[in-house]
């Protein structure tokens, strides 16, 4: 009477073989667990660069543009020269801002230092503070919130007054528990009263954290110490497709203030806020498919290999073919149990993989990229669906072979 071999049977009867031939079978594992890790650990590093950016980018605010004054233009041609570009003044920036006439937010920024250090009653930050100038529109197109205080009134912005709008950590440095709002510091040579204190962003706010100071924009004209600053002009419109709009009329308007001939070149640029992220999700979408490609050849290597050690299998395993057939196994039971002994193997390799790239992901993105820990679950899918193909496709040879053998002269295989 046949006998009637189920799934659970020929799992069982696979991995009495696998454990049968325990060194090649970990060979095996070994080269997919490499291309799994590879694959793993490669998006597991992605997703937590793309969790970094995000967290940098969200500090630029939604729908922004900057214009800025134009780099230098090198002519290494015949008498080559160095062509430098006019710097934005305030006074152009001003003219800007009154008449540019879509409904946005501008803010007018001035850079006065990026290593400054603020004081307050013995304590000082480290030399690492930003101090710019700006008007009350930053909150908005910076894409900050005030946890303390109040925003630059009218009046200070008009007359340039000593107060200043300090970052989360220039409080926690400096005043710990106490309220800083009202409070005398200096940042550098010069004394401003607080007037606010910013909720904090984290370390990716404007790729500087929150370790800057805010003060009225015509009071960093003041103190700057370049005798003719360039002055930055952000602009932030109420969705995408006002953003387009507003880069197309800003170009427009800022031309006529600068007084260039339609015959001329822009003599200064403009950036949108989603130019740089897009350009860096093109670049993590080549990291991607870099990752996958080197996966997959690695799978294909071991796809090899695993077809090699099944053939090397089955005729290892001719005696038994025949046995098993002779007492009523049919070629169908046969093929399915080398296949399943096939996708166990890719399966085994496939899992200490996810482990290994998991792992070395992480680590990757937790101490070099400081970002935080992250599992890619779609990859982790995708991975256990390659395993499980791979398997089917190694082993689909040897098991039709397998399948095949005549009981009778398999019985007589020595």
């Amino acid at each position: 009477m046949p006998v009637k071999t189920t799934l659970a049977e020929n799992i069982s009867i696979a991995l009495q073989s696998i454990s049968g031939n325990k060194l090649r079978t970990s060979l095996t594992a070994l080269i997919i667990a490499i291309g799994i890790m590879a694959l793993v650990g490669i998006q597991t590093s992605i997703q937590g660069i793309m969790q970094k950016t995000n967290e940098a980018f969200s500090g630029l605010g939604a729908n922004t543009f900057t214009i800025q004054n134009r780099g230098q233009d090198l002519n290494f041609g015949p008498g080559g020269n160095v062509r430098i570009y006019p710097p934005i003044s305030y006074e152009q920036a001003q003219r800007f801002k009154k008449t540019f006439k879509l409904p946005v937010a501008i803010s007018i920024n001035l850079k006065v230092s990026g290593s400054a250090v603020a004081k307050y009653e013995g304590k000082k930050t480290n030399p690492n503070i930003s101090l710019t100038g700006t008007n009350e529109n930053y909150l908005l197109t910076g894409g900050y919130k005030l946890a303390l205080g109040r925003n630059f009134s009218s009046a200070e912005l008009e007359h340039g007054d000593n107060v200043v709008i300090i970052g989360d950590e220039i409080r926690t440095v400096l005043f710990k528990d106490k309220n800083p709002v009202n409070q005398l510091i200096f940042v550098g040579n010069n004394r401003f009263r607080v007037i606010g204190v910013l909720a904090s962003k984290g370390s990716g706010a404007q790729f500087g954290g929150d370790k800057f100071c805010l003060i009225p924009v015509f009071k960093a004209k003041q103190i700057v110490s370049t005798n003719k600053p360039t002055f930055e002009i952000t602009v932030i419109a109420n969705s995408k497709g006002a953003l387009n709009a507003g880069v197309d009329e800003a170009t427009s308007l800022f031309r006529n203030i600068r007084g260039l001939h339609i015959s001329q070149p822009n003599d200064f640029e403009i950036f949108r806020s989603d130019s740089i992220q897009e350009e860096l999700d093109g670049q993590i979408g080549a990291m991607t498919l870099g990752g996958l490609v080197i996966s997959i050849i690695t799978l294909v290597g071991a796809a090899i290999g695993l077809m090699n050690i099944m053939l090397v299998s089955v005729t290892e395993r001719t005696r038994e073919i025949g046995l098993r057939k002779s007492i009523g196994a049919t070629p169908a039971v046969i093929q399915k149990q080398f296949l399943i002994e096939a996708i166990i193997i890719c399966l085994l390799g496939g899992f200490g993989g996810i482990v290994l790239g998991m792992s070395m992901g992480n680590l990757l993105t937790v101490f070099v990229i400081q970002g935080g820990f992250s599992v890619p679950w779609l990859w982790l899918i995708i991975s256990i669906v390659l395993c499980t193909l791979i398997g089917l496709m190694s082993g689909y040879y040897p098991a039709k072979k397998a399948s095949k053998l005549d009981p009778v002269e398999a019985l007589r295989y020595e």
